[in-house]
């Protein structure tokens, strides 16, 4: 999968192996740093050090005070909740508009992404309720922009829709850089066709009548409207059934090329991925050989195909 410029990745620092947590250590990502970082660039932040704390420093944690939470040591003091959001916001509207995706630092109270602890003003209790408060900026003013967290990359089926999302988005942003017409949306929604209906049937008529009635006039906002529309489809992983159904769409497309024989493995193959014996990688590897055997132009350009590259492997364990 080709691009015009390289695929760039927000990334909280310790996660990339910098040794800036508050007790000097780091949490680096494996997945990230080893094999992720093959195919994009990361761009590194770390808030609480951009914001002026030494390494190493005090925790910080949040701190619920009444109808206020603030961002400061256990005792409540030196409260860095208003700089952390301000930097927020500030790599929010500038740096992060260049971004593919980002990958936060699970549970820290200034990059978590979710259930951060927000303890009570008497140290005595916490609920997982809170949001990071760098995180809680760059997700407010980017809200298409595919964010996960370290912790949840180690789910296999988190990771790969993280890494689908992580692509489709950055097609869209070049697609984006060239004046939009209406031909140019419906194109790419085409080669999304089957990637979408995987992820979200509904979704996929929807967003095309959503383009049908899109004029001249109306495609700057036809585009905005489509592109959240399809983030927000492809942010649940696909379900086992609506990929088996998927697959067999397409087998559809060989009724006339397929011997019985072959008819007849392809369906073993798509039915022992819907029960669950073997990966999806099973099926999708015989159809693509089919596609190879009897070419098909309409499938050649489908992005269900190859959302990203291949030696990732992440089909190989959903």
């Amino acid at each position: 999968m080709q691009f015009n410029s390289p695929i760039q990745i927000g990334l909280s620092a310790c996660l990339g192996g910098d040794k800036v947590r508050f007790d000097k250590g780091h949490k680096r990502s494996n997945f990230c740093m080893d094999e992720f970082s093959k195919h994009v660039e990361f761009v590194k932040f770390c808030p609480e050090v951009a914001i002026g704390m030494p390494i190493p420093r005090e925790t910080i944690r949040q701190v619920r005070f009444g109808d206020t939470i603030k961002v400061c040591r256990p005792d409540g003091t030196q409260d860095v909740g208003p700089k952390l959001t301000e930097y927020g916001k500030k790599i929010a509207q500038t740096k992060a508009k260049e971004l593919s995706g980002f990958v936060f630092c699970a549970k820290s109270p200034s990059c978590g992404m979710e259930r951060v602890k927000v303890y009570n003003d008497a140290g005595t209790g916490a609920t997982a309720e809170g949001v990071g408060a760098f995180a809680a900026e760059i997700m407010r003013h980017n809200p298409l922009l595919p964010c996960e967290e370290n912790g949840r990359l180690n789910d296999v089926h988190l990771r790969e829709n993280f890494v689908m999302r992580v692509y489709v988005y950055k097609s869209w942003q070049e697609l984006t850089e060239q004046k939009l017409s209406k031909h140019k949306l419906t194109e790419f929604h085409a080669k999304h066709k089957y990637l979408l209906m995987s992820h979200n049937y509904e979704a996929y008529r929807k967003l095309g009548r959503l383009l049908a009635e899109v004029q001249a006039n109306t495609i700057e906002q036809g585009a905005g409207e489509y592109i959240l529309g399809l983030m927000e489809a492809l942010r649940k992983p696909a379900s086992r059934k609506a990929q088996a159904n998927t697959l067999a769409h397409l087998q559809g497309y060989f009724k006339n090329e397929l011997s019985q024989v072959e008819k007849a493995e392809m369906v073993e193959a798509i039915d022992e991925y819907r029960t669950g014996l073997v990966p999806l990688n099973v099926p999708l590897t015989l159809l693509k050989h089919h596609l190879r055997v009897h070419p098909k132009a309409y499938l050649e350009q489908q992005v269900y195909f190859d959302p990203y590259p291949h030696d990732l492997k992440l089909r190989f364990a959903i």
